[in-house]
């Protein structure tokens, strides 16, 4: 029963107070609107002065004396311009209260907002008011400062512009009240509440009223703030005596009502808060076992909700984490405004794919780690989005892993090439023979020449001497070249993207191609399409590639099949550039480029059952094979982004097609 009195006094005070502050509100909102009535007022007197100004003083030399006279009667006014139609300057008058005002910065710098002020002035015909500037003053002051341009016209000839300039502090202190600012604040502001000018400022407390109204004038509009403090009002006390009868009466019967529910309410609320917290200690224990991290945000980015597991993968506390916005703390310092404009993108768009997307985060030690992120709206019970929830999934252990198979498929590929060397060392040693027995058969003609008697005035052949030994280093270097090419084949190197001419590509397994093709009597014709781009590969695992895919295709061609002279012995190795990948609308950029390889043998082609099988590990159709070349090569290029397929050739036979992104 205490507690619903106090409550009760309490609703009266509160009424009380609420009536006597919106009556205070009220009051200070009519003595705002009569400041603003009063400045304008005074700025039009202001301008039926200035207009007779030029009656009274027609020439420049005239004209000063007056001038001087107006601007100590008016200590709002700083400075006074006679310019004539082209914004030129003919005499001009500061007033003698801030003699300092235009020595620090030259009054050219605001001719832009004069010349403004001027244009619509000229429009009108009549006074325009410039948007107000901030003019630096020396020792670090300034002032905010206001153009008023009057046209000047005589006997009905235009003879220029009288330029006034007023400054916002004075306007407030000289154009208003005294009685209606005791005691109360008064300033000039922009729309978004920024201070231009302040006169007087009232205590601040919470008790602290304002007003604000529009002060328009032609061609610029001021805000005029008015603040006021509240000292208490006058209590509960100034209310209507029947209004607070029947305030207290329909309480008094309300009482009743509320003592017999209340039984009822406590009784539903024990019962509503047990199963609230059998709900939140099973939901706690939930989130405790969980090691996927989650994460709530509101609609302004600010955390409201992390778990446990999400904790220590960042290596933060809640506490910390709570209430914190953007830049996350987890963001790396290098990736934080790509990161920011991707937020920004995803919540404009409210872009929220369910597969989710990958990131990197910063644990509070500094390293790094890379995560899955999936997120989803937050609705509340009215079905109004209050923010997001985010599912992180740490993928260090995923991307060790994938590292270890990487590895592994580096080690397969490099005793595949070691098996290729094997099978190639018989026709290395013919290929060899033959700029080796050049070598011989030149050195033994160098030697003859040589050793054979000279007569008189015989000299040696020296041009048949230098034709021979360049033969002999054009042979070293051929038997060099295949050599190498084995050589560098055969080497196991890191896996480092680059960017490689397709050509190229093509030419380091020439060599050792030509020598299984000459064997068999088969042609290697190449066709690179002009001006194709660089592609951003591994050097080493592509051309494993493309030699195992060029073997196979020679493989496929044997001897007598087909008949010599068909046209169907030639291995064609043949790169284009792939279509470019649109954007996501029409008239949007291409993203993406991609060059093609494709490998074209004549054999017999592959039947249905060898094509089901043509990728799986250790399925060979050779007796010798190992069954893994296919299998390594569609997982090299995989790991580039691109894929390898396969079709028939015409009139038989088969190409394959790899696809590999450009540089």
């Amino acid at each position: 029963m205490l507690l619903l009195v106090l409550l009760l006094l309490g609703v009266l005070v509160f009424l009380a107070a609420e009536y006597e502050e919106g009556r205070d509100q009220a009051a200070l909102e009519a003595d705002a609107v009569a400041m603003a009535s009063d400045i304008r007022s005074a700025l039009v007197r202001n301008v039926q002065t200035l207009q007779s100004l030029h009656s009274v003083a027609p020439t420049p030399n005239s004209w000063a004396g007056p001038a001087a006279e107006l601007l100590g009667q008016h200590r709002e006014i700083v400075r006074l311009e006679w310019r004539d139609s082209a914004y030129r300057l003919i005499t001009h008058r500061d007033t003698p209260y801030l003699p300092d005002l235009f020595g620090y910065l030259h009054r050219e710098q605001a001719l832009p907002d004069l010349r403004q002020a001027c244009d619509s002035a000229q429009r009108v015909s009549g006074p325009s008011f410039s948007p107000s500037y901030f003019w630096p003053m020396s020792g670090g002051q300034g002032q905010e400062l206001m153009e008023m341009c009057l046209p000047v016209v005589r006997t009905g000839v235009p003879a220029g512009f009288l330029v006034a300039t007023y400054s916002l502090p004075g306007l407030l202190a000289e154009l208003t009240n005294k009685d209606l600012l005791r005691g109360r604040g008064l300033a000039f502001t922009e729309p978004d509440g920024t201070r231009l000018a302040l006169h007087s400022s009232a205590p601040s407390n919470r008790r602290t009223l304002q007003a604000s109204t529009l002060l328009d004038l032609p061609g610029h509009t001021l805000m005029l703030r008015l603040e006021s403090p509240r000292l208490g009002g006058k209590g509960p006390f100034g209310l209507f005596p029947n209004v607070l009868t029947a305030v207290v009466g329909v309480l008094s019967l309300a009482l009743l009502a509320v003592l017999a529910l209340l039984g009822r309410d406590i009784r539903r609320r024990q019962r509503a808060e047990l199963e609230l917290a059998q709900a939140l200690a099973f939901r706690k224990a939930m989130e405790n076992s969980l090691v996927t991290g989650l994460r709530a945000r509101d609609m302004d980015s600010r955390i409201t909700y992390v778990n446990p597991a999400f904790c220590q993968m960042v290596g933060f506390s809640a506490e910390q984490l709570i209430g914190s916005g953007l830049p996350a703390p987890w963001w790396p310092p290098e990736l934080v405004d790509e990161y920011q404009q991707r937020q920004a993108v995803r919540l404009a768009g409210q872009v929220l794919p369910r597969e989710g997307y990958e990131s990197v985060f910063q644990r509070s030690d500094g390293t790094r780690f890379p995560v899955l992120i999936i997120e989803a709206p937050l609705i509340d019970a009215q079905g109004t989005q209050t923010g997001f929830m985010s599912a992180i999934l740490d993928l260090s252990e995923q991307r060790r892993i994938e590292e270890l198979n990487r590895a592994s498929q580096e080690r397969l590929q490099a005793t595949a090439r070691l098996a290729t060397v094997g099978e190639m060392a018989s026709l290395l040693s013919h290929e060899l023979n033959q700029p080796l027995a050049a070598i011989a058969s030149y050195a033994s003609g160098t030697l003859n020449l040589l050793d054979e008697p000279l007569g008189p005035g015989q000299h040696l052949p020296q041009g048949d001497l230098q034709q021979a030994m360049r033969r002999i280093s054009e042979q070293a270097e051929r038997a060099g070249r295949v050599i190498k090419s084995v050589a560098d084949f055969v080497r196991r190197r890191e896996q480092v993207r680059e960017a490689v001419a397709p050509a190229s590509l093509i030419e380091a397994i020439l060599p050792l191609l030509g020598l299984q093709a000459k064997k068999q009597g088969i042609r290697v014709r190449t066709l690179v399409a002009p001006g194709c781009p660089p592609v951003l590969c591994d050097r080493t695992m592509v051309e494993q590639v493309l030699l195992n895919l060029a073997r196979n295709g020679v493989q496929a061609m044997p001897n007598g099949d087909p008949t010599p002279g068909s046209g169907l012995r030639v291995l064609t190795l043949a790169v284009s550039q792939s279509r470019l990948h649109a954007g996501q609308g029409a008239g949007d950029p291409p993203r993406k480029g991609w060059v093609e390889f494709a490998v074209t043998d004549h054999g017999q082609g592959l039947s249905a059952e060898v094509r089901d099988k043509l990728f799986t590990p250790f399925f060979t159709t050779k007796a010798e094979g190992m069954g893994l070349g296919l299998s390594l090569c569609r997982t090299v290029i995989e790991q580039h982004g691109g894929a390898l397929t396969h079709e028939p050739a015409l009139p038989r036979g088969t190409v394959f097609r790899f696809t590999l992104p450009a540089a």
